[in-house]
Parts: structure tokens; C-alpha cells; sequence
């Protein structure tokens, strides 16, 4: 049985100051470096023969502490900006709250969470979307139907737009799943996806 596991990165810097990070490059903190630890522990005894993350630092340094704690820091990794977290545009770098008391709570709600609604300069989780389920058909799709056990540690809304389609959610749903960071998601592969 085939098995694609997702992480979602620890604790960011940004995360931690309320900040849109969006495609900023942004370090984990020292409580995202222990959600990596517990990520990967939980990992333990799993077989993880690839393993594809962004190309923004916060997911990197997720996967290498993960590897590192499942003894296995050597195996393939491949890096790819279709992975990286949805961007914020014009926001990026601002507080979320004070973005609220400017913009009003509904607005920075909308562009928060809104399938379709992009912030100013910045990506709607369909635009998304539509950049991570093409590459994952292309890239990731074929190895599992190959019986390659995959490890995703990549961002909130490219997670969230992956699970939107293995899961066949529709924009409603895929609006009130939140991903926790360092929490693993685990799928099997036969025919279609199943998650754990």
C-alpha cells in the first residue's frame, strides 16, 4: 500500500507576529523546530522513499529536521516554487490586525479565506490551486501510482488546495479546513486516495 504523507511547516517567525508571509522567506521558530521534531517522530517506521517541499526556507528546514529524526537525511528531495505558500501580495509583512483595522475585519476575511478572492498583487487559493494540482499530477501523481511512498512538507494554503483535491472537497468545505503546522496527514494510494 502506496502512502503520501503531508506536512504542513512549523511555526514560522511571522507566524508567530501575526504577519501575511506569503512567499516572504521567513525561519521557523524554536517552537516550528520542535513541531519539525514531533513531525518527524511520528514518522517514525514509516517507509519515505522522496520527498518534495517549496522553495521557501520555513518548509526546507521542516523537512530536514523531519528526515533527521527519521534517521533517513539522505534520501531525494526535490524543490519546487509550484509548492510554495500562497501569495499575499501587497500584505505580506503586515500585521493581520492592524491589516483588519484598516481594511475592516470582512474584507481581510475574504481575502483571508475566499476560494476565489486574491488580495491586492497577491494569489486566491484557486490561483493556488491551480499551480500545485497540475504539478502534482505531473511530478508526484506518477511515482505513487509507482508504489514510491511521497512526503509533501510544504505551506497552509498549498496543503489545503492538495487536500481540497484528494479529498473531491468543494471551495465551501476546503474554506473550513485548517491545517496545523508540524501535524503529519496521511494518505494511502490504491486506486484513488484514502486518508488515515
Amino acid at each position: 500500500m502506496t502512502k503520501l504523507f503531508l506536512v504542513r511547516h512549523g511555526q514560522s517567525q511571522w507566524n508567530l507576529e501575526n504577519r501575511f508571509t506569503g512567499w516572504k522567506d521567513i525561519d521557523l521558530t524554536d517552537l516550528g523546530r520542535e513541531e519539525a521534531r514531533n513531525a518527524g517522530i511520528s514518522l517514525r517506521g514509516e517507509q519515505i522513499d522522496i520527498a518534495f517541499t517549496s522553495t521557501l526556507i520555513r518548509a526546507q528546514h521542516t523537512l530536514d529536521i523531519i528526515l533527521e529524526q527519521i534517521g533517513e537525511p539522505n534520501i531525494p528531495v526535490i524543490k519546487d516554487k509550484a509548492l510554495n505558500e500562497r501569495s499575499y501580495g501587497d500584505l505580506e509583512g503586515l500585521n493581520k490586525a492592524e491589516t483588519a483595522k484598516q481594511y475592516g475585519d470582512e474584507q481581510v476575511h475574504i481575502w483571508r479565506r475566499s476560494y476565489d478572492v486574491a488580495p491586492p498583487g497577491g494569489e486566491s487559493l484557486k490561483d493556488t490551486y491551480d499551480r500545485v494540482i497540475p504539478y502534482f499530477e505531473e511530478k508526484i501523481n506518477p511515482l505513487l501510482k509507482d508504489g514510491e511512498n511521497i512526503l509533501i512538507v510544504a505551506h497552509g494554503n498549498s496543503l489545503r488546495a492538495l487536500v481540497m483535491y484528494l479529498e473531491h472537497l468543494s471551495p465551501e468545505e476546503i474554506l473550513q479546513k485548517e491545517i496545523a503546522t508540524g501535524d503529519p496527514l496521511i494518505y494511502t494510494y490504491e486506486r484513488q486516495f484514502k486518508r488515515l
